[in-house]
């Protein structure tokens, strides 16, 4: 096993739910965490800045009341998401808040910076890093990263092209940290698969969407449930940075799944006042064939818990 910081050694349960942009909200983080398994959330979700504070309030002080109520059965952590990308302008302000409240886990995103892991480890706090490749992942450690997200190709959002198989024994040939796996993970036998492999934990967004407490459109939900991975198109038009949507929000969107140019990375822009010209491009990794109905989070983590004892006991582990 790895070497586990606190809080990360004592999670009930090996998933980190992946912060969704706009889609995650505290009702989603705290419904995550109370179920075991750590909710996440970008801090860039909460707009105007201001409303970061009362988002971190909302979450801090329900998880404590909480653990207050259930002693034998205490919530998992939670952690924000930074994009530490030049051209987010709230950074400053957004790290502030995450060290007033001693977020436990920070997920970095878009660069690795020595000052905001600093700041992170000021408190105590951990920082998990997500990288597409084994280059990526040497160069977060060496800034001070404590852990990886191994962000294979598949997974929703901004992703890489690497085989899991291949990222994973890659950065295990030289890092004994922790290390999350995220790439069309859906399923709780898909979660002990990621361990199988030497990851700690895997790393879920997608299924997520289709949950009742996500922050998304009714039809977004439904695209998840009714799609499958034919249903994927790998693009950087919309951000700047490669990632995976569902072709249906693009042909919503006036646009040709199979006939998108490409975009100049160098326009990348991350800042509060960026504008949403996409914002109805849906992303979505392509583990959503599993994804077959809208649901509450805690059934769906319990049915998560349930195939992965049951992929457990196949095994005879």
């Amino acid at each position: 096993m790895s070497r586990l910081p606190p809080p990360l050694n004592q999670l009930p349960f090996p998933v980190i739910g992946s912060p969704l942009f706009i889609i995650s909200n505290p009702k989603l983080v705290i419904a995550q965490c109370i179920n075991g398994v750590v909710g996440a959330m970008p801090a860039l979700n909460a707009r105007p800045a201001a409303q970061l504070d009362e988002w971190l309030a909302e979450i801090t002080e329900t998880l404590a009341a909480w653990d207050k109520a259930h002693p034998d059965k205490p919530a998992a952590p939670f952690a924000i998401n930074q994009i530490v990308h030049k051209s987010n302008d709230r950074l400053e302000h957004d790290m502030d808040m995450v060290v007033k409240y001693k977020v436990p886990i920070i997920i970095t995103s878009l660069g690795a910076r020595t000052d905001v892991n600093d700041a992170i480890h000021s408190y105590g706090g951990v920082v998990l890093h997500d990288i597409i490749n084994n280059k990526f992942a040497k160069k977060a450690i060496e800034k001070g990263a404590d852990g990886l997200i191994a962000v294979a190709a598949g997974a929703g959002g901004h992703a890489g092209v690497k085989s899991p198989f291949a990222l994973i024994q890659e950065i295990r040939a030289w890092f004994d940290g922790p290390i999350a796996l995220s790439g069309s993970i859906s399923t709780g036998s898909a979660v002990l698969a990621a361990q199988a492999m030497g990851a700690d934990f895997a790393y879920i967004g997608t299924a997520f969407i289709a949950t009742e407490e996500a922050r998304a459109v009714e039809a977004y939900k439904q695209a998840i449930v009714q799609g499958s991975s034919d249903d994927i198109v790998y693009s950087n038009l919309f951000t700047g940075v490669h990632g995976n949507y569902l072709a249906p929000s693009i042909r919503a969107a006036g646009l040709d799944p199979d006939k998108l140019p490409e975009s100049d990375p160098s326009k990348m822009n991350f800042g509060g006042d960026a504008k949403k010209a996409w914002k109805d491009i849906w992303g979505s990794g392509q583990g959503i064939g599993a994804v077959s109905k809208v649901q509450s989070a805690a059934d769906f983590i319990a049915q998560l818990k349930r195939e992965y004892a049951e992929a457990r006991a196949r095994l005879a582990l």
